[in-house]
C-alpha cells in the first residue's frame, strides 16, 4: 500500500526524529487491544503518557502530597513549591510575561467557563455578541450563550478554512469578544490566530483563543499572538486529566471578579463582606489538583525536551501520509483539506455509519472517534451528521496509517459494499 514516493518521505522522516525511541517512552504503546497490537490514533481526545508524566505523579503521592500554601510545615512547603514550579514552566511553555497570568483551572472547558462568567457576563451589554467560528467546539460556544451573549459564526470555505474576509466583516461590527479555535478539533485547520489578533486589535475586539488542540503540536506564544486569553487541557499534551490553563493578560485579570468562591481565593472574610487574593490566586478556590500541576509540569518539560522542528515535520508528514492512503480507497470522503493542518483527519465511508466503522476498527485494536466530536454546527456545514475521525501524535507510525487503511478495506468488505 506505500507508494515508493511515501516511503522515502518516511525515511527522511526516521533520519530526523526516532519514533521508535519515543514510542518506548509510553507504556500503553506496548499492550494489546481486543487481542491485538494498540493502535492508539484518537489523540484529538486524549493523548497517552510518557513515563516520565507518570512517575511525576506517582512520586508526589508517595513522598510529596501536601495541601499547598497553608501549611507551615517541610511537606507543604515543598507541594507548593512544585504547584508555583508548575505554574513558572507553563508561563515559559506559551510565552507568557509573567506566571502571575497563568491561572490553574480543569481544563480548557473550564477556562472558557471562566472568561465567560467573570469577563463577559459581568460586563455584558444587552446586545453583546460573541464573535465565533463554524468550527468551534462546543465548549467554545455553550458558555457565551450561558453567559447571556449571542454567538454568530464566522463561516468556513468549502476547504473547512476560516472566511477572512467575512472574519473582519463582523469584527467591525463591535463584537464583544472574539473566541476562536487554534486548531480545529475536528478537521485540524490551523486558524489564522496572529492575524485575526490583529484584525480584531484595530476594532478593539478582545480575543480568547481555545488552544486545546494547538499545545501539543504548535509551539505556542501568546506575546506574538497578542491575544487576550488563551487556553489548553493538560491531557491533550500528554499530561493528566483535570488540570489545564487559563493565561490572561494581567489586566484582564485584576478587573475580573472571582469566578468561584471558597478556601485560598480571599484577602480577608466577614460576615459583611470578603476582599480578594491578586490572581491568579483568587481564581483557583479551595483545594487544586497539585498532582495534575506537578504531572502537567512532567509533561511540558518532556515536550519541550524534544526537538520541536523535527516532532513537526514528522506530524506533517504522518497528516499528509494519511491523507494520500484514506484518498486511494474507494468510498471514503475527507473532510478538512486546507493546506494548514494538525494532524487531525475526519472522514467518512460511504454506506457504513461511523460508529459501525469505529466498532468495525476497534476489533481489530485500531481506535478511532466517530460521531460529531463535539462540533454539531460544524456537521451541519459540513452535511453530515457525524464522521469518524483519527487524530495522530508524535509517537504514531505510517505503519499504524496503514493498519488503518487496511481495515477501512476489510470494513467495506464486511458490510458487502
Amino acid at each position: 500500500m506505500i507508494a515508493p514516493a511515501a516511503q522515502a518521505s518516511s525515511r527522511l522522516s526516521r533520519r530526523a526524529f526516532d519514533v521508535d525511541a519515543v514510542r518506548r517512552e509510553f507504556p500503553i504503546l506496548s499492550t494489546l487491544s481486543r487481542g491485538q497490537p494498540l493502535v492508539y490514533l484518537d489523540n484529538a481526545a486524549t493523548s497517552q503518557k510518557p513515563e516520565d508524566v507518570i512517575a511525576a505523579i506517582s512520586r508526589y503521592y508517595r513522598s510529596e502530597n501536601a495541601n499547598i500554601h497553608r501549611g507551615v510545615y517541610q511537606l507543604s512547603e515543598r507541594a507548593t513549591l512544585a504547584w508555583e514550579a508548575a505554574r513558572r514552566r507553563v508561563a515559559h511553555f506559551i510565552g507568557a510575561g509573567s506566571s502571575d497570568e497563568v491561572v490553574f483551572v480543569r481544563g480548557t472547558t473550564e477556562a472558557i467557563n471562566l472568561v465567560a462568567s467573570s469577563f463577559v457576563r459581568r460586563q455584558r451589554a444587552a446586545a453583546d455578541v460573541v464573535l465565533v467560528t463554524e468550527m468551534e467546539h462546543h465548549a467554545n460556544i455553550v458558555p457565551w450563550q450561558l453567559a447571556g451573549a449571542a454567538t454568530r459564526p464566522i463561516p468556513i470555505t468549502g476547504a473547512g478554512q476560516l472566511d477572512l474576509d467575512a472574519a473582519e466583516r463582523m469584527l467591525a461590527e463591535g463584537p464583544r469578544l472574539l473566541a476562536v479555535a487554534h486548531v480545529s478539533n475536528a478537521i485540524g485547520t490551523i486558524n489564522p490566530v496572529a492575524e485575526l489578533c490583529q484584525i480584531a486589535r484595530r476594532y478593539g475586539v478582545p480575543v480568547l483563543v481555545d488552544g486545546a488542540q494547538a499545545a501539543p503540536h504548535l509551539a505556542i506564544d501568546v506575546q506574538a499572538l497578542d491575544c487576550d486569553f488563551y487556553c489548553f487541557s493538560g491531557h491533550k499534551v500528554f499530561g493528566p486529566t483535570g488540570i489545564g490553563v487559563l493565561w490572561a493578560r494581567q489586566e484582564h485579570l485584576t478587573s475580573m471578579p472571582p469566578y468561584q468562591g471558597g478556601g485560598d481565593m480571599i484577602d480577608e472574610v466577614t460576615f459583611e463582606r470578603t476582599t480578594f487574593a491578586p490572581a491568579p490566586r483568587r481564581f483557583e478556590a479551595g483545594t487544586p489538583h497539585i498532582a495534575g500541576a506537578t504531572g502537567l509540569d512532567a509533561a511540558l518539560s518532556w515536550l519541550e525536551a524534544q526537538d520541536r522542528d523535527a516532532v513537526a515535520r514528522y506530524e506533517e508528514h504522518l497528516r499528509d501520509y494519511a491523507t494520500e492512503v484514506l484518498t486511494e480507497i474507494p468510498g471514503v470522503r475527507l473532510f478538512g483539506t486546507g493546506t494548514e493542518r494538525a494532524p487531525v483527519q475526519a472522514f467518512v465511508l460511504d454506506g457504513v455509519h461511523p460508529h459501525d466503522l469505529a466498532s468495525l476498527l476497534d476489533a481489530d485494536g485500531i481506535c478511532v472517534r466517530a460521531g460529531h466530536h463535539c462540533t454539531q454546527p460544524l456537521h451541519r456545514a459540513l452535511g453530515v451528521s457525524s464522521t469518524a475521525r483519527a487524530s495522530f501524535a508524535l509517537y504514531n507510525t505510517t505503519a499504524e496509517i496503514d493498519l488503518l487503511g487496511e481495515g477501512l478495506i476489510r470494513a467495506r468488505k464486511v458490510l458487502g459494499r
